[in-house]
């Protein structure tokens, strides 16, 4: 299935929860919160690789004078 595929479903929904996520998403009806907060959950995912990225050792030269050297420029 591509994954820009729409299509219709049924499920069960718990309103309250939804109600929540509208607020903090300041979206306005079932489909635009849902997508908004799976848009999130993904947001999340990069968010967490890029902190990864930070603290590994290997992946970034920002002990190296200079690649640093220029950073600020």
């Amino acid at each position: 299935m591509p994954i820009d595929e729409r299509r219709k479903t049924s499920f069960e929904v718990d309103f309250a929860k939804v109600a929540r996520v509208k607020m903090l998403l300041n979206t306005t009806g079932l489909t635009d919160t849902i997508d908004a907060a799976l848009d999130e959950i993904l947001h999340l995912e990069q968010r967490r690789r890029l902190v990864e990225l930070l603290f590994d050792e290997d992946s970034l030269d920002l002990d190296s004078p200079d690649i640093m050297s220029g950073a600020w420029r």
